[in-house]
């Protein structure tokens, strides 16, 4: 079907699940004729470890991609989360920070069409989606059939009608992506006050070493970690409490740590060990505009622009050297939060956006053509 040919009304069903909760997740996605209900196509994938929530959401963001490719102009959603339909319909608000970043990819892609509905429909009337979801949870874990018994069907060929399209396929990334695990260090004394923390090397607190191992813990059961028998690879911020973190991790799934000066945390300069609001007592005009302009520094520190450029630098050096491997990345705030833009093509705003958590987790993956994906986004399921 050519895009002069294709209808200009779709409907988007889209549905998510994960056997956990958070556990193995997986999302399924179609996109019929709203004429006819020809289905004109098809999407699933494994997510690894998620949440329900973000498999509905990378369900939808999957059906609303495949619309902008099929050149349909409105699209009529329909899905059976009524936390997704009502968050993007705009009548709740979005509290969790790991969803916060899906909708707003999701509210791009639906800006791209004249008109974007969205309807909440019960389960029994999503079972197209719900089958792809489960395929590819089934398909994830390596089982040849879904709960309901029916068997995974293998993809048509790419330009069939009806063809299945990966995420991948739809975002136009070729190759193996390197695969990132972006770990925030656990608790220290600093961060019990919520103050400055940059280059101050500080240690975890028992609490700290606690959230490291159970984010240890969690690490351990995903696969993937080692790659054609080298050992799993780790690697740290060089400060104390990112390399405690990295550790506790290495030693719980049999890895080895590296250490990537890159992955330092901001250099707050003067204000390293104040609280926000000692820092906008003794410098209000200069920390006033900080909060709001990536270019700004710190006094005798370094600005959020400068990190950022650090750490694609990062970046290009992990993906040169560890392609096509997952890597655990241990690093702090700001550094991650820069890779989750590069991930997502995101301007600076998204470091004002985002909340990151004490070892908290997220997940993004770069291709070797340049392109990238982000699947997950400070989750800290493991600490509850």
């Amino acid at each position: 079907m050519t895009r002069s040919d294709a209808p200009r009304r779709v409907i988007v069903e889209a549905d998510g699940g994960s056997r956990g909760n958070p556990g193995p997740a997986g999302y399924g996605a179609v996109v019929k004729d709203a004429e006819t209900g020809a289905v004109l196509a098809e999407s699933q994938d494994g997510l690894g470890i998620a949440t329900n929530n973000v498999a509905e959401y990378t369900g939808l963001i999957a059906g609303l991609r495949a619309a902008a490719e099929l050149g349909a102009s409105t699209v009529d959603v329909r899905m059976d989360s009524k936390l997704v339909v009502e968050q993007m319909s705009g009548r709740w608000k979005i509290k969790h920070a790991a969803l916060q970043p899906l909708a707003l990819q999701a509210r791009d892609l639906a800006a791209r069409f004249e008109r974007v509905r969205y309807e909440w429909i019960p389960r029994a009337q999503n079972a197209h989606a719900d089958r792809l979801a489960n395929e590819a949870m089934d398909t994830q874990a390596g089982k040849a059939t879904n709960p309901a018994g029916a068997k995974a069907r293998p993809a048509p060929a790419q330009n069939a009608p009806g063809a299945t399209a990966s995420a991948t396929r739809w975002s136009g990334a070729q190759g193996r992506p390197t695969r990132m695990l972006l770990v925030r260090h656990g608790q220290t004394e600093l961060s019990i006050d919520r103050r400055y923390s940059g280059r101050g090397d500080v240690a975890l607190t028992e609490h700290g070493r606690e959230q490291a191992a159970a984010l240890a813990k969690r690490l351990a059961a995903l696969p993937g970690l080692a790659a054609g028998g080298e050992a799993a690879l780790i690697v740290s911020s060089p400060l104390t409490r990112a390399r405690q973190t990295a550790q506790e991790i290495a030693d719980a799934i049999g890895g080895r740590v590296e250490t990537h000066q890159g992955l330092l945390e901001t250099d707050f300069g003067a204000w390293e060990g104040l609280t926000f609001a000692d820092a906008a007592r003794q410098d209000p005009e200069l920390h006033a505009r900080w909060i709001r302009d990536t270019s700004v520094a710190a006094p005798g520190g370094e600005s959020f622009d400068v990190v950022y450029d650090r750490v694609r630098g990062v970046r290009a050096d992990l993906v040169a050297a560890h392609a096509g491997r997952t890597i655990v990345v241990v690093s702090h705030v700001t550094p991650i939060k820069s890779f989750l833009r590069l991930g997502l093509d995101a301007g600076p705003s998204l470091l004002f956006r985002m909340h990151l958590d004490l070892a908290s987790l997220s997940i993004v993956e770069f291709y070797p053509d340049g392109n990238a994906l982000v699947r997950l986004v400070n989750d800290v399921s493991h600490l509850s």
